[in-house]
Parts: structure tokens; sequence; C-alpha cells
């Protein structure tokens, strides 16, 4: 049985164009592979909490810096249950309008959250960084009113699907299909 984790990260709900594609994408995976489940996880209801000065000493602590004593263990507990969700998915379906040529700071914030060492990526100081992942696929519907590939400068740049597929690949999803949608105006 296939597990979809679809991060939705408009605040528009029902009204983001985004998010209409993401839908229609889970409706015709549904009806497909009757067996698939969708988790479904909205980041503007979500409850995420700040990435504070804990938990980014726990994170330190695994490139040797400091100890990880009982207020960084308490962190990194909440980070590890955070991400596990995140890890339990085969597949993840991402719904991401353009803000300001970048992407939301709701989907922001959450990859900062998971994206830690030992859960999302390893790193030798030979190697350098690798991703954790095997075997996930994404699929990442971007939207923007204005900009769309090819346009003239004046009307933007992109820097919210260039991250995006990098952040994923970086943490080992290699199968990124882009589905774009620009402009949605």
């Amino acid at each position: 049985m296939t597990k979809i984790l679809y991060i939705s990260a408009s605040p528009r709900g029902a009204a983001s164009q985004s998010g209409k594609l993401a839908e229609a994408y889970l409706a015709a995976r549904s009806r497909q592979a009757p067996d698939v489940t969708i988790d479904r996880l909205d980041l503007w209801r979500a409850d995420l909490p700040e990435f504070d000065g804990d938990k980014a000493a726990a994170k330190m602590t695994f490139f040797g810096v400091g100890d990880m004593d009982a207020p960084r263990q308490s962190a990194w507990d909440q980070v590890v249950a955070i991400t596990s969700r995140f890890l339990a998915a085969d597949e993840y379906v991402l719904s991401v309008p353009m803000w300001n040529g970048g992407i939301p700071y709701k989907l922001k914030h959450y990859i900062d959250i998971i994206t830690q060492p030992g859960l999302l990526f390893g790193f030798d100081p030979e190697a350098g960084y690798q991703g954790l992942l095997q075997h996930k696929t994404a699929r990442v519907f971007f939207t923007s009113g204005v900009y769309a590939p090819g346009a003239p400068a004046k009307y933007g740049a992109d820097y919210h699907s260039s991250y995006l597929t990098w952040w994923l690949n970086f943490v080992g999803v290699a199968e990124v299909e882009s589905i774009r949608f620009q402009p949605s105006s």
C-alpha cells in the first residue's frame, strides 16, 4: 500500500489554484489505486513549533558541538515527532504558490524543522552531505499569478521551484515531477 503525504502550502483553501491541481491529482491517484492512503498536512492549520535555540543546539550535537542534555533532548523529540510523519510517506504531493519569487513562509518553516542530520540527511567530512530518503517520489504543483517560465525579468524570478527541487534532491528524493500553472490568473 502506498502512503501519500499531501502538504498544502497555500492559505487560500478551496480557492487555491495549486490546491485544486493537487486535489485533482490525488482524486485520480485514488481512483487508479484504491488502496492508497492520503495524509493531509495543511501548513496553515498545523501547530508547528518554533525552531528555537534548544532545537538548534540539539541539531549541532550531531556535528560535535555540545551535549544532548535534557532540554535539547526534549526539543529534539519534538523535531523527530514532526519528521516521522514525513518519513512515513512513500510519495509527497505539494501544492505551492509563488510568494515574492519564493515559497510561502509556512512551508519554509516546516522544511527547516524536518531537515535535520540523521533524519533527512547525513554528513561526512569526506563525502559531504547526502540525502537519507530512498525510493520516495514527489509531485509538486507550482502556481503563480504573473511569473511564468521564460517570462521577461520584469515579471519576477523563480526561486520557488528551483529551491524545492534542490531541497527534495538534497534529502534524497530523486524523482521529482513539477507541474506548473503559471500564470494562474
